[in-house]
């Protein structure tokens, strides 16, 4: 699907019901193979109480990705290439699904989900406040482990 098909989507989606509260949201996680690197981004729009939409996107490196702040990192960028497509002349279609019925309590917002955690035991842990910067520095609000479900969870079930 290309960019625009899916951001068809999720305009169609907020319309088929636009006095709810939307989220949406982009993670990405990896997984390292023998001789490669699968990284798999999501795109979810969640409506509160009512269902999702989503999908999602593979890069396949071909090399092992082992040093750990190099792939976080990357996953990252991959997350924030994603976002970036999310113009603010897009993120106003969106918005103005919404609008009308904001009084009625129609809201969207729009998360980048880091598959780090901030626990002492956690090994990405160091990494919390680059990575959340830079998504703060998007203008998307970062989610990290245990919230970061897009990355920890959704993408993660694809990148075996």
């Amino acid at each position: 699907m290309s960019f625009e098909e899916v951001f068809q989507h999720i305009l169609e989606f907020m319309q088929s019901n636009p006095k709810g509260k939307f989220k949406l949201m982009v993670g990405t996680d990896s997984q390292v193979h023998k001789s490669h690197t699968i990284f798999i981004s999501g795109i979810v729009i969640q409506q509160e109480g009512n269902g999702v939409w989503a999908c999602i996107k593979k890069v396949l490196i071909p090399r092992k990705m082992t040093h750990l702040h190099e792939r976080i990192s990357y996953e990252l960028s991959l997350t924030e290439e994603i976002v970036s497509l999310f113009t603010e002349e897009r993120k106003n279609k969106l918005i103005n699904v919404v609008l009308p019925h904001v009084y009625e309590g129609s809201a969207f917002s729009m998360e980048g989900h880091i598959d780090i955690g901030a626990g002492k035991r956690n090994k990405t842990s160091e990494f919390v406040k680059e990575m959340v910067a830079r998504m703060e520095s998007m203008g998307v609000e970062p989610k990290i482990k245990p919230n970061a479900f897009v990355a920890s969870s959704y993408a993660n079930r694809y990148t075996k």
